[in-house]
């Protein structure tokens, strides 16, 4: 009997019905005591619909988010997704309604809401779909379209049984414009189109440096304040260094470095570096790369062997390294030099590191730097970016509380100015001293590490391990090493080729592969207190053979929150 009225009811609403409507639809999950739901609206006049999600979102937003309409008309079977960036520019895409290529299978009617409905089923991608309309209210709505065209208004929708689109009010609104499609909709896209275009708006791409040459040559070398947006040569041409502006972002959005770099000439395995120079003390690598390798400060180990700006100092602080990364055998210049049946060689090698927990040294005034050690005319071709993409809406950045604070780095980056290599480790270990403020939690320490010496003896080929002692303990240890090299031979066209098959690039290594960028590993130092700390690294470096000598990249950076 209740139902019998509320259809009664309802039919009654159709004799009067009005060319305009404001109709709210709510999404939630069933059986979530979450209260996360959220709604859409849809504003009727005659036969044309605009839909468009209701946002509760407060505060101030990200850039790149569109708004977003849909408008329907149903006389000309026409369906057109409208995105609006902050930016002034619009974008669309249309389709047909009726044409979507779902099939509804109708199931008879129910009443759902009060409304007389008939319900219909589908099933997308494994998804069961169910939805119901009514025809009484004499027009048609709906707040999805994607689907296709069902008559009447959408009174439930029904995914998987669970995930529910609920009508939850109508209301006559007479102050809705005849025409809700506007005249200019923007630029037409694909559907494809637009959502590369929504996606790429969204995401925070900072160019750095764009096919920059790194290669051993005589460079004058720039002595003035350096200037922004200037792409700089130092060291014989082996370092590039940009000043640039970096934005400030909140912290969710995940930070990348993304490396593009092929060979130019040069057709070795050789190390690279991006990192960035802090400005935090009075001295730092920028002083050595415009003066001298000589002013910056300097270890001595027991054969009386200088190590220029590897570690913390009271007035120095070493480089920040975000990636450290291998250059393949000659990718591109050589790639038509050696023919191997069964092998395309690729056109460059290409690196992405995600930095996200250094984000608080790539914000605002930053001098960010790329490394490859060569001896070539032509050397290696490079192009960097940073890029970030938002994990969420929210623009506040005052809730940044990133904190870091280099400790060490023995990639000698200066090494054509004099930077020796880090062989401290044959007879001495690393140990730096340093101070955790009031406040910092969550610490742990950023490490990156890499064995060389390129024959059978050397720490290239041979695993030693990495013994991390904090404030005289052993704490951590740890054998970097890499045996899945033979699974990038499609980057080394020149790399070596034995007798038995193998291909010197596939050889197992400390710590890295020639087309490869070193991970880094994190160890746990919450534990540590405010206050003043030491940190050693011991590694058991072998001993030099003749002309050769082993020696250790390690770099480490302090981590956590504010």
């Amino acid at each position: 009997m209740k139902h019998t009225l509320l259809i009664m009811l309802t039919l009654l609403t159709t004799l009067t019905v009005s060319a305009q409507q404001r109709l709210v639809y709510q999404s939630y999950m069933l059986g979530s005591d979450s209260g996360d739901t959220t709604f859409r609206e849809v504003l009727r006049y005659k036969n044309q619909l605009r839909i468009n999600d209701i946002q509760e979102f407060t505060g101030k937003l990200i850039a790149g988010v569109s708004t977003d309409y849909t408008y329907v008309d149903y006389d000309n079977d026409s369906v057109y997704h409208q995105m609006n960036y902050q930016d002034g520019e619009s974008y669309f895409y249309a389709y047909s309604l009726k044409n979507s290529g779902v099939e509804f299978e109708e199931k008879g009617e129910e009443v759902v809401k009060g409304y007389r409905c008939k319900k219909y089923k589908t099933s997308i991608n494994s998804n069961t779909i169910e939805v119901w309309m009514t025809e009484d209210l004499g027009y048609q709505a709906t707040p999805t379209t994607a689907r296709g065209y069902l008559k009447g208004v959408m009174v439930r929708q029904a995914i998987n049984g669970n995930r529910v689109m609920d009508l939850k009010t109508i209301k006559k609104d007479k102050k809705l414009k005849k025409n809700l499609i506007p005249d200019n909709l923007g630029v037409r896209k694909t559907g494809k189109e637009l959502n590369a275009i929504n996606k790429e708006k969204l995401i925070v791409r900072t160019k750095i440096f764009d096919d920059e040459q790194i290669h051993f040559a005589k460079i004058d070398k720039f002595r003035g304040e350096i200037p922004f947006d200037t792409v700089l040569h130092y060291s014989w041409g082996t370092i590039i260094l940009k000043r640039v502006n970096l934005p400030v972002l909140p912290e969710h959005y995940q930070l990348f470095a993304e490396l593009h770099q092929r060979s130019n000439g040069d057709a070795y395995d050789r190390t690279g570096s991006v990192f960035v120079i802090p400005m935090d003390r009075k001295l730092s690598l920028s002083n050595a790369l415009i003066d001298s390798i000589e002013v910056i400060p300097y270890q001595l180990d027991k054969n009386g062997k200088k190590y220029q700006g590897i570690r913390l100092e009271d007035d120095y602080m070493p480089v920040v390294e975000l990636m450290r990364f291998f250059t393949p055998f000659g990718v591109n210049h050589f790639n038509d030099r050696v023919k191997i049946d069964g092998l395309e060689w690729e056109d460059e090698a290409y690196y992405k590191m995600e930095v996200s927990e250094l984000s608080d040294r790539l914000s605002g005034d930053v001098l960010i730097g790329a490394f490859i050690g060569n001896y070539d005319g032509g050397g290696h071709k490079v192009s960097l970016d940073l890029v970030a993409y938002p994990q969420d809406y929210d623009g506040d950045i005052s809730k940044n509380n990133r904190w870091s604070l280099p400790l060490f780095n023995t990639c000698n980056v200066m090494e054509m100015s004099g930077q020796n290599y880090g062989r401290l480790f044959q007879t001495d270990s690393l140990t730096v001293e340093f101070d955790i403020p009031e406040g910092v939690e969550n610490l742990r320490l950023r490490y990156i590490t890499t064995g060389h010496g390129g024959w059978d003896g050397g720490d290239e080929f041979n695993p030693k391990e990495n013994t991390i002692i904090v404030d005289g303990e052993k704490i951590f240890k740890y054998t970097p090493w890499r045996c899945d090299c033979a699974t990038y031979r499609e980057l080394n066209p020149v790399s070596g080729n034995f007798w038995n098959g193998v291909s010197s690039s596939d050889l197992s290594r400390s710590g890295w592969c020639p087309g490869t960028a070193t991970n880094p590993v994190y160890f746990n130092l919450s534990d540590l207190k405010p206050g003043h700390h030491t940190i050693t690294i011991a590694i058991p470096q072998g001993a030099d053979e003749g002309g050769s000598f082993s020696h250790w990249m390690v770099s480490g950076v302090l981590i956590g929150n504010k």
